[in-house]
């Protein structure tokens, strides 16, 4: 009888266990059917300087079931893209640095639900025991203090190109705004006086490194710290940088914030409407998380400024807002009013055409039988987009008067290559006639 109840006890258990494996297994398969991906895929630009958020987004559309493709571009070339191609832009949304590139190339009105995600100051990053020796450390500086270190030799300082990139634009209005005497907004008339345009070019002049990203530009210092003494940059990016010296065991650099210069990134993430209802409600979904109090909690961790731009202190980890850096969250920051679209676009010509330090390019040209037809227009098509004063405007490329170009082309050789300097039609048209170094 035993035997008979310790049998029936068996089965019993037995089909108990076999019913919580299906339990198990069903719950398993929910799960995964949550995780399914639903096959829509989600294309997003960014500015290089959100590459530190992109595992968070990932997270979450690992989750969502969604895949999620990030592009990184400068944020003046976002604009251009917006401006040329609208909804037939190969992405469905848009992370510039600042929304004025939203304005300045949302012309086809495409974008909807741009909300700012994050802030961060343009601000100097300049090594410490420099910054200390100019005094920089225990007071606050005007740019015109930035200027006269830079004119004496004290200071050799890397910016992106204002043409290519937010952080650098940025920088330039901030000086614009600075040695126009702070007006009420900036004018046309201010981008135009002499005596301002003379400034900026003296300080522009001093720019011992350009590039044309913010990422990119913070990359080659932590790489190469003896090359470089001070960047302008994102407050967010000399965190990182120093972040990554540190480790190397590096002199970090020293967060400066010109009172009189300083432009806030607020980083809008918008949507390119093109009429699909299921990316739409996708992107507000994600737009909702991003915004969420746990998520910018994460992003308040990286160096990025959530909310306001004051931040409690008490909130803020030292070890990322580490005051030894200079990073103050306790400053007052008046950020530079930010000018008309006209001024704006006004002042990177300026820029492009007049203000910048020169540049000396040299074009390595394949000339060979093999780009015969197709290939050899596509090159010279190339060569006209940065050589054609017309075309260059429309991606803010133009050549300068003190520019210096060189074209060395080659078959299975180099040939015999073309110098030329300036601007104008002369110049420019000499250096397209590539047929005259193919002969």
């Amino acid at each position: 009888m035993l035997k008979r109840k310790n049998f029936l006890l068996g089965i019993i258990l037995f089909f108990m266990f076999q019913m919580l494996l299906i339990g198990a297994c069903g719950d398993s398969k929910e799960g995964r059917k949550s995780l399914k991906p639903s096959g829509l895929r989600f294309n997003i630009v960014s500015g290089s300087e959100n590459k530190e958020i992109e595992p968070f987004i990932q997270e979450y559309a690992k989750k969502e079931g969604v895949s999620i493709h990030m592009d990184y571009m400068g944020s003046v070339d976002m604009m251009l893209a917006l401006s040329e191609q609208g909804g037939r832009m190969p992405y469905d949304a848009v992370w510039p640095a600042n929304s004025i590139w939203i304005v300045l190339g949302d012309q086809k009105k495409v974008i909807k639900y741009a909300e700012s995600i994050l802030r961060s100051p343009v601000i100097l990053g300049v090594r410490k025991s420099i910054a200390e020796r100019l005094g920089w450390t225990d007071n606050p500086i005007q740019v015109a203090d930035f200027l006269q270190a830079a004119r004496d030799g004290k200071i050799r300082f890397a910016m992106t190109s204002a043409t290519q990139s937010n952080s650098g634009a940025s920088a330039l209005l901030g000086f614009l705004h600075a040695f126009a005497g702070s007006p009420e907004i900036l004018q046309t008339e201010h981008l135009e006086n002499p005596v301002i345009q003379e400034k900026i070019r003296a300080l522009l002049k001093t720019v011992d490194r350009s590039s044309g990203s913010s990422g990119w530009l913070k990359f080659a210092l932590v790489e190469h710290p003896e090359r470089f003494q001070a960047m302008i940059n994102y407050e967010s990016m000399i965190i990182e940088a120093n972040q990554e010296l540190i480790r190397k065991n590096q002199e970090p650099l020293y967060a400066v914030y010109p009172r009189d210069a300083i432009m806030i990134s607020d980083s809008p993430l918008g949507y390119v409407d093109k009429g699909d209802e299921k990316k739409e409600a996708f992107f507000r979904k994600l737009q909702k998380w991003l915004l969420s109090e746990a998520v910018q909690k994460r992003i308040l961790s990286l160096g990025r400024r959530t909310g306001l731009v004051g931040i409690n202190p008490d909130m803020a980890d030292k070890a990322v807002f580490n005051p030894n850096w200079g990073i103050d969250l306790k400053k007052i920051i008046s950020p530079v009013p930010t000018p008309s679209e006209d001024v704006i676009r006004k002042a990177l010509e300026i820029y492009q055409v007049s203000l910048r330090k020169p540049s000396c390019t040299a074009y390595v040209l394949d000339v060979s039988g093999s780009m015969e037809g197709k290939g050899i227009q596509d090159l010279k098509n190339a060569m006209a987009t940065l050589l054609d004063q017309d075309q260059a405007k429309r991606y803010m490329l133009q050549p300068s008067p003190q520019d210096i170009h060189i074209i060395i082309p080659f078959n299975s050789n180099a040939l015999e290559g073309i110098q030329a300097m300036g601007n104008t039609p002369e110049t420019l048209n000499k250096l397209l006639s590539l047929q005259e170094v193919r002969s």
